[in-house]
């Protein structure tokens, strides 16, 4: 691994010193001179277990010990919880692309990426404390949105390792492999949250030691070459870094088709995911109250997890293996459109909407993992930009998640009196944007296959 490594950043440094030798201006991706070689199974265990850790520590917080104290700090108003969330969210949408520059032009013997894992790492544990013993409220948001900081910075940095080292053959393996692993951290970290419940420290720092040793872990363990005597690029001035946090899609028509489909798809399956406990507590309890079906609601997300990481998996390895990411793309489109038409217009029926729901769970685990590959094979200026890009790939998916809940609220009174909601409209344009997205990247992505 490490001779691979220090062959690969040996090439680099020399193609960068001539940035415009091969670009391939008729789609707008620099060409990749640099045939990278397979990366070890070593590389690929420690990459997932510091991306396994780095999601314990990022979801138990969302997905339960932030609700306990906001709870305590604010018992008459639990809706901030939402502001919250959102505060940290917005945070990691903005800072991604100026890590992502940051990282491209740092210089260190530890190499590029690696300060940022256990950097990240640390600053995202020192805030979970922060958050555990804090006072009042607008301490909890200040720690919050300095944990986002921290643990984007972190995984946003396992990333970018896979820009840099993956040849293309491995990409959809080690992408399904990633997807999965979330899956199973936003469980297991909820449940090692839970387990220290009435000891506000633990509950936060627990899930934050495990996520340090782990990024520990993969930082010690795959070794990077340094980075001392890459060419460094432009000077990183204010109005750069701005200016750099977007990009023109006439010259990278292939990354920007890519991140409008991948935004389009994510939209779809934000507004088909989010109301789904209060769609089948609407559904299938008389009195439309999700207490009623509580033990269904279990059972129903813990096959969701199950269809995603078995889908991310799956969709990873076949794109690999066959060499076809965009025909997998399509059939994951098809495949959510399925399920939420299934939804939509099962009525009362809990088999014909759990079978629904797992379908669209299992496609969207196959576009999360092939997609992601789908980034990283159409990435510009990969050698020296490869930071920025990252990070800008990060609005498709924080922009569909902020803008879907807000289309969502109008679409569910259409056509309602009452406390009625109209889900199945919501379901069919939920399917109708998936499906779209999905046909966009398989019709004008060219140059992944």
């Amino acid at each position: 691994m490490t001779d691979s490594t220090h062959t690969l950043d040996a090439t680099t440094r020399s193609s960068n010193s001539t940035p415009d030798a091969e670009t391939d201006t008729t789609r707008g991706i620099t060409a990749q001179t640099v045939q990278r070689p397979p990366v070890s199974t070593r590389y690929i265990w420690f990459l997932a277990l510091a991306t396994f850790g780095g999601y314990i520590a990022l979801i138990a917080p969302i997905g339960i010990s932030l609700s306990i104290r906001v709870q305590e700090l604010a018992p008459d108003n639990v809706e901030v919880l939402g502001y919250v969330i959102g505060s940290g969210a917005l945070i990691a949408a903005i800072s991604s692309p100026l890590l992502g520059m940051w990282s491209d032009r740092t210089r260190t013997r530890l190499g590029r990426r690696r300060p940022f894992g256990i950097g990240g790492a640390i600053l995202g544990l020192v805030s979970l404390g922060m958050i555990g013993g804090a006072p009042s409220l607008p301490m909890v948001v200040a720690g919050w949105m300095l944990t986002q900081l921290g643990w984007t910075a972190a995984l946003n940095s396992l990333m970018l390792s896979q820009a840099d080292l993956l040849p293309e053959e491995q990409r959809g393996k080690v992408s399904g492999l990633g997807a999965f692993v979330q899956m199973v951290a936003s469980v297991t970290g909820v449940g090692i949250a839970s387990a220290f419940i009435g000891h506000n420290h633990l509950m936060f720092l627990v899930p934050g030691v495990i996520g340090v040793a782990l990024m520990l872990a993969w930082v010690i363990s795959v070794k990077e070459p340094s980075s001392l005597d890459m060419v460094l690029g432009p000077k990183l001035t204010v109005r750069r870094a701005l200016s750099n946090m977007v990009f023109n899609p006439a010259k990278y028509p292939d990354f920007a088709w890519n991140w409008l489909g991948r935004l389009i798809f994510m939209f779809g399956v934000t507004l088909g995911t989010t109301f789904t406990t209060l769609f089948f507590a609407s559904r299938l309890s008389t009195s439309g109250q999700v207490a009623d079906i509580g033990g269904l609601i279990v059972i129903l997300s813990l096959a969701g997890v199950v269809a995603t990481g078995g889908g991310a998996l799956l969709g990873g390895m076949l794109s690999d293996k066959f060499h076809r990411r965009r025909v997998l793309v399509l059939a994951s489109g098809a495949g959510f459109t399925l399920g939420a038409i299934i939804m939509a217009l099962g009525g009362t029926s809990a088999p014909i909407l759990i079978v629904g729901s797992i379908i669209s769970s299992l496609a969207l685990g196959v576009f999360s993992a092939v997609n992601q590959a789908m980034v990283l094979d159409v990435l510009p200026q990969r050698d020296t930009e490869a930071g920025r890009f990252i990070g800008i790939n990060v609005y498709s998916t924080s922009l569909a998640q902020a803008i879907a809940p807000v289309v969502a609220a109008p679409l569910l009174l259409v056509g309602m009196s009452g406390s009625d909601k109209n889900y199945t409209l919501l379901l069919l344009v939920a399917a109708a944007c998936t499906a779209i997205g999905a046909v966009i990247v398989m019709v004008f992505v060219r140059s992944s296959k």
